[in-house]
């Protein structure tokens, strides 16, 4: 209210007015200070009966501090309050947005119900069968009228893919194809470390990394295409643990028939449909 005092007599007479904030420029209307003086906000935050998060800055110049304890104080438990130190009301510092957006997600998975948690999967079967057996899941992207970043949900769980900043992205997550490779990596792990347990052998982690660059298919000794580009992915595998030579031998054996791998591998078909 207090950034409205300035246009209250404009706000009045022509019924509408621009106020700036931070970095932006609203433009509020004759009902939002009716809405603000006709609102018991000390009743309404005693009554949520829902857990309650508060950010605040303590340089913020928009909302004082004063603001944020008042409903810290209104507010019944379960209740936190982060400070975030420098940020400015808008969060406009990347940073500071990208670090408010983790605390949300750690927080607000405490209170999840327990009914929204993922089930497990089924510790009895191999990776291979696991995954032949498992239902299909639904992975819905979607990108905005502007840029690169991409939500991608699946199963209550939230992505984001973006291209980097040289390539027009924001880089606010990882490339499709960088999310490809993840897909290749932890499927070889998942697989490997059961694999592993399935024969009480003494493997502690593994860690895959890979990379995905095009090669001239005259340049690839074991391709069938003899022109143009083909897709290469180069994969090496660390086995951490008290392992022989002979089990590292058949473990490597063994990242070669991973779901993911066998697919890349195979002939995939994908069938698209415009939705309307």
């Amino acid at each position: 209210m207090h950034a409205l005092e300035p246009v209250r007599e404009e706000i009045e007479a022509q019924g509408s007015a621009q106020v700036a904030i931070g970095d932006h420029t609203y433009t509020f209307r004759q009902q939002l200070p009716d809405d603000v003086e006709a609102a018991d906000s000390r009743t309404a935050i005693a009554g949520l009966n829902r857990a309650l998060l508060i950010f605040h800055a303590p340089d913020d110049d928009t909302v004082s501090i004063d603001n944020a304890s008042r409903i810290f104080i209104a507010a019944r438990h379960p209740k936190s309050f982060v400070s975030l130190d420098s940020a400015n009301h808008l969060l406009s510092d990347r940073s500071d947005s990208r670090y408010v957006g983790s605390v949300i997600a750690a927080w607000v998975h405490k209170h999840l119900a327990a009914g929204d948690e993922p089930e497990p999967a089924d510790s009895s079967m191999s990776g291979s069968d696991a995954a032949a057996s498992a239902p299909a899941k639904q992975v819905t992207t979607r990108t905005g009228p502007s840029g690169y970043a991409t939500d991608i949900a699946v199963r209550g769980h939230q992505l984001i893919a973006d291209d980097p900043l040289d390539a027009g992205g924001t880089d606010q997550g990882p490339t499709p194809y960088e999310l490809l490779l993840a897909a290749l990596n932890a499927c070889t792990s998942i697989t490997l470390r059961m694999y592993a347990d399935r024969k009480k052998w003494p493997l502690q982690s593994v860690v895959v990394q890979s990379s995905h660059s095009k090669i001239h298919a005259k340049d690839c000794v074991e391709c069938e295409s003899e022109d143009g580009w083909v897709d290469q992915i180069e994969r090496s595998i660390e086995l951490v643990g008290d392992l022989d030579e002979g089990q590292r031998q058949r473990l490597l054996e063994i990242a070669d028939r991973c779901p993911v791998h066998r697919t890349l591998h195979a002939e995939v078909i994908v069938k698209t449909s415009l939705r309307r």
